[in-house]
């Protein structure tokens, strides 16, 4: 375009170049309207330069095809199982004679839901997509350890002659889209198959969740990389647990003997599906028992539920036959599987519940452990039959022997004597293993505060005072504790310790 000797050329390498003059006329808005179009055009799709990320072009030269020619297979796996197929995949290509090249791939436009073929359309068609950097995902694959996981990248990979291009796309809450996905692009079909076999036996040999501890988070498992807390493996000792003679040893011999002699019974045809409930009032140790099986099962793959994570139960069970030896936690099992009739109707999740513990073969080495404080409430299809639950245990309160030896197991540091426990152990009658440990915290607590070197008998006094009083009868039942006049319903007494 010229005007009163003016050159304008727009373009990727334009310059403006020209001749002054004295005046010039301003310019009109057709001609404002021009040079804006042209610019608009030159942003919007510049020439290309040599050395262009041209994505397509960069695939034809791999496969030396054009991408298009060839067939897609694609593999689906749970939002959780991104660190397993990232780590599977870097196995795959560490065998000699396999190669590969990663690359990422920026656009302009969000990659949202397309598929390997129409990314590679548009790229080709649109310029929405271009070479660019990989995108990683920082994910916890242990209790201490986190792993870059690629959560979007090419794989330009070879193995002989085959050349092939492998995409590994992980979830991505903004698209709606809840899981991870691979889509191998090669000549050869049957190829890709073989891949995706191979990625899929590794990602079973080596996976991180295998003699791991996990919860479900219950408000994060429909959305995010994964539903998955680690947690480490608790170390305690036999003199650390505190119940009735032979209780324990019952306890042991129905999950951890099970687990040891599983060769020999299945030898003699004997099924390894076993349930445990654990029931007795709150406080009285049944969690702590549970921490303690957990420490003697090291190679077990562990996962707990409770709460609303209990709708996980699916997901769970299916994780625990995968990775067998395994051990589902129900705790507080009560809140979804209370009697049918209890509330009038029935409990989905209940139903659910039952389906996955029978669901699983006699051979299936996965054991379900329960705990309640209402066993009264519980479906007795699942605390009766067979093969859901075959050993019910009560957790009680501690008799004063166990009330001797809780004092003697939190208070090791206090030099406790002979006196001052039995008076201790006659005074708290009825209490749970909680309402000791909160006892002896609270003496070292009175001690602290005045400042003294140690906690003495009188700290103790104090602390059994309060927590006996009448003040404290909410904190009594917190921990598990009723006062002896404690005989009204649960929510008379509410009322009751409201008005006062």
């Amino acid at each position: 375009m010229e005007r009163n000797g003016t050159e304008v050329r727009m373009g990727d390498d334009s310059v403006v170049t020209g001749t002054e003059e004295t005046s010039e006329e301003p310019y009109s808005l057709d001609e404002i309207d021009g040079l804006f179009h042209e610019f608009l055009l030159a942003v919007a799709r510049p020439k290309r330069r040599e050395g262009y990320r041209d994505l397509t072009k960069r695939l034809r030269s791999h496969l030396r095809t054009a991408p298009g020619d060839q067939p897609v297979v694609k593999a689906a796996y749970p939002p959780y199982e991104l660190p397993n197929v990232h780590l599977a995949l870097e196995r795959w290509f560490a065998v000699e004679g396999r190669t590969h090249e990663l690359i990422g791939m920026t656009g302009s436009e969000s990659r949202g839901d397309l598929t390997l073929g129409e990314i590679l359309e548009s790229a080709n068609l649109y310029d929405r997509f271009v070479v660019g950097a990989v995108d990683y995902a920082h994910l916890p694959v242990s209790p201490d350890d986190e792993l870059a996981c690629v959560s979007f990248g090419f794989y330009l990979g070879q193995e002989g002659e085959e050349r092939f291009a492998l995409l590994l796309r992980g979830p991505a809450d903004e698209y709606g889209r809840n899981k991870v996905e691979l889509e191998v692009l090669a000549a050869d079909k049957e190829f890709a198959h073989r891949l995706l076999a191979d990625i899929d036996a590794l990602m079973l040999e080596h996976n991180i969740y295998r003699g791991q501890i996990l919860s479900f988070d219950g408000s994060e498992f429909d959305n995010g990389l994964g539903p998955f807390r680690f947690h480490r493996r608790p170390a305690l000792t036999r003199e650390e647990i505190v119940l009735p003679s032979g209780l324990l040893e019952r306890v042991e011999r129905q999950v951890v003997g099970v687990a040891r002699r599983r060769e020999r019974l299945r030898a003699a045809g004997q099924h390894l599906r076993r349930g445990l409930l654990l029931y007795g009032p709150p406080g009285t140790g049944k969690t702590h028992t549970v921490r303690y099986l957990l420490s003697h099962l090291p190679e077990f793959t562990v996962v707990v539920l409770s709460g609303t994570s209990m709708g996980a139960i699916g997901p769970a069970c299916r994780l625990a036959r995968m990775l067998q030896p395994a051990l589902v936690v129900l705790e507080d099992v009560d809140l979804v599987a209370e009697a049918r009739d209890h509330d009038g109707g029935a409990q989905p999740l209940l139903f659910q519940v039952l389906n996955e513990m029978d669901g699983l073969g006699d051979d299936a080495d996965v054991a379900f452990l329960l705990t309640t404080n209402r066993a009264d409430l519980l479906e007795p299809a699942l605390v009766q039959r067979p093969g859901r639950v075959d050993l019910a245990v009560e957790i009680p309160l501690p008799d004063a022997d166990g009330r001797a030896r809780l004092l003697g197991l939190y208070g090791a540091d206090l030099d406790l004597g002979k006196d001052i426990t039995e008076e201790i152990v006659t005074r708290t009658e009825g209490v749970t293993a909680s309402f000791t440990k909160e006892l002896i915290r609270r003496a070292v607590l009175i001690s602290a505060e005045r400042e003294a070197d140690h906690t003495e008998t009188a700290d103790l006094r104090t602390a059994v005072d309060e927590l006996l009083s009448d003040r404290d009868r909410l904190t009594r039942r917190l921990l598990g504790v009723k006062h002896p006049d404690d005989n009204q319903d649960d929510e008379d007494w509410l009322i009751e310790e409201d008005d006062e």
